[in-house]
């Protein structure tokens, strides 16, 4: 796992870079603000049920929550399946929409 920040993600957001984001919060913190990505919350990922992300193994996966402390336990667990190369988004969505929804 490495960490990003939200001026580095969103400066390759800004670049169209086609990106795999992951957000690991609940559907109803989703569906309030999201910057984009699946919804595959922390939940099933600790219980390993993440079919849909498996074609990314080899893929950068950008995993993001609310302050970083889920995505960042969603990357460790990644890891141990085999994914080979996950980013813990820095400060999460509260630190992004201090900086971006002003």
């Amino acid at each position: 796992m490495q960490n990003i920040t939200a001026e580095e993600l969103k400066q390759r957001i800004d670049n169209g870079e086609a990106l795999h984001i992951v957000d690991v919060r609940e559907p109803h913190e989703h569906a309030d603000f999201n910057i984009g990505g699946v919804l595959v919350p922390l939940g099933q990922i600790q219980l390993m049920q993440v079919d849909e992300l498996e074609a990314l193994k080899e893929k950068e996966l950008i995993v993001y929550c609310r302050s970083g402390n889920r995505s960042g336990q969603a990357c460790m667990i990644l890891d141990t399946l085999g994914f080979t190369n996950t980013k813990n988004l820095v400060g999460g969505m509260l630190n992004w929409q201090n900086l971006y929804s002003k």
